[in-house]
């Protein structure tokens, strides 16, 4: 029997999965790193622990289930987006602290770019908003902040790369150089069109080229493991940004089909076929895939930036609660709200708002507001930023959702789950694999390698778990929202 290794780096944790052909993972390895806080609105990893974590993940895994590098076919590699490392091409040892997609920092020097008026060139090329949410403005933050650091990369010294980039140098001993083309067009760098970076951008951004990596397809062979790491040289396979790699794992292969994840962020996904969607309502237009040769496939995205960080926050920072999986009952120990609002704009919001300025506020407490409400409040308000975005993202394409897939760690939560089905006014379907970023990861590294012919027959493999019914009248969720509504207009202008 062959096997898939699909590595999952998170934003909190590194991951890795074995898959058997049938799609049924086999063994599952998992842990946590530092996350870095040096100022307000700053996020930042240290990338050698993201890459020692990752790789005692993926060892221990293949030793817990006494499989050797012979029996897997290839490994799959999928990440975080956007977060953003520089290291020595040299040494291969990182030369500053890796900037994380949730970071503010440059939300400055994205003023400054609007200003000059380059956005609409930057959203036609790119499909992105200049924010710092993309990969860009985080390169040039560190060139800038770091002495001598620009100058050593116009001599090509210094390599960049997204954490999938990073990895794949890693796994294979600085021999490739190389991001798929989800990853890169998360960058604010690469033509959505050509699937190239673009010299322009370049030029606008700041950007020296010879940083960047090989652009390549989410699904082919790119590269092999060094063999002293797993035991034996091992194909890489596949490659996708986590929210397009669930989508694939999500079986979203037909225009219209669409995912929610809810991990750290939540992340909205509908593929849009092979044309890219320039997104009229404040979302965003990426790259869904790319399998093999085979014409690039597009997504609408809308990226909510605080989702199950939320629960996490309550969990650490107030200490409401031991484990995570204990909000839901808690928050079932109430009937409703009690009139709380919780939005959690902590870094700012994500789409469809775009309010790098914004943060957080909980708003109707009263002398009777208890722990439960504002644990309730915390779970609705992932589901009330959710409904925002799947809102915007029915308007750009013109058409009504028939049903959402949902997957990462807060879909356990039936009671977020089926308060979403309600504000949402469709099914929400929960598959009997929830691990879908880790699994769209092995499914294009299974394509490349021969373990699975088709999508059609991956299609057959993607079960479903339960389905949640809306039940909520048409008035009631319309009440709801507008009541979210006017907390988020608030939460916008909290310091005016």
């Amino acid at each position: 029997m062959k096997y898939i290794l699909s590595l999952d780096q998170g934003t909190t944790s590194s991951r890795a999965v074995l898959l058997n052909h049938r799609a049924q993972i086999v063994s599952m390895e998992q842990m946590e790193f530092a996350q870095h806080y040096p100022q307000a609105g700053w996020v930042e990893h240290d990338a050698t622990d993201i890459w020692n974590t990752q790789i005692t993940c993926a060892q221990n895994c293949l030793r817990k289930a006494g499989v050797t590098a012979k029996e897997v076919a290839a490994v799959g590699v999928t990440n975080q987006r956007e977060t953003t490392v520089i290291w020595d091409r040299r040494t291969g040892e990182p030369v500053a602290p890796a900037i994380v997609w949730q970071d503010r920092r440059t939300a400055p020097f994205c003023t400054e770019l609007q200003r000059r008026g380059v956005e609409v060139l930057v959203r036609e090329k790119t499909g992105l908003r200049i924010d710092p949410y993309f990969s860009a403005t985080k390169i040039r933050w560190i060139l800038d902040h770091h002495s001598g650091l620009m100058q050593r990369a116009e001599k090509g010294e210094l390599a960049f790369g997204t954490i999938d980039t990073w990895l794949i140098w890693k796994l294979t001993g600085g021999h490739v150089h190389a991001t798929d083309i989800t990853n890169a067009s998360r960058t604010m760098l690469c033509n959505l069109v050509t699937g190239q970076w673009d010299d322009e951008l370049l030029d606008i951004f700041g950007v020296p080229s010879s940083l960047l990596p090989e652009i390549v397809p989410s699904s082919a062979l790119i590269g092999k493991t060094s063999s002293e790491l797993l035991g034996g040289e091992i194909p890489i396979g596949g490659v996708a940004g986590d929210q397009q790699a669930a989508t694939f794992g999500q079986a979203c292969f037909e225009p219209g089909c669409a995912k929610n994840t809810y991990g750290t962020g939540g992340f909205l996904l509908m593929n849009v076929g092979d044309e890219p969607r320039v997104s009229q309502h404040r979302l965003i237009g990426t790259t869904a895939w790319q399998l093999g040769d085979d014409r690039i496939q597009y997504a609408l995205e809308g990226s909510v930036f605080v989702a199950g960080a939320v629960v996490q926050w309550l969990r650490d920072g107030l200490q409401f609660f031991n484990s995570a999986e204990e909000i839901e009952t808690l928050a079932q120990t109430v009937p409703d709200n009690g009139g709380v609002y919780f939005v959690p704009a902590f870094v700012g919001l994500g789409a469809p708002h775009w309010d790098s300025g914004a943060r957080g506020l909980m708003i109707g407490l009263t002398r009777g507001t208890t722990r439960a409400h504002i644990a309730r409040a915390a779970l609705e308000g992932i589901a009330f930023q959710c409904a925002e975005v799947l809102e915007a993202m029915q308007l750009d394409a013109g058409t009504q959702l028939k049903e959402l897939r949902v997957d990462g760690g807060a879909s356990h939560n039936n009671l977020l789950m089926q308060f979403q089905a309600d504000l949402f006014g469709v099914p929400v379907i929960r598959p009997e694999i929830t691990e879908t970023t880790a699994l769209g990861a092995a499914f294009l590294a299974g394509l490349s390698s021969g373990v699975w012919a088709s999508c059609e027959e991956i299609s057959s493999l993607w079960r479903v778990d339960r389905v949640f019914e809306p039940t909520m009248s048409a008035d009631r969720r319309d009440y709801l929202m507008n009541q979210w509504v006017r907390a988020v207009g608030r939460t916008r202008n909290w310091n005016k």
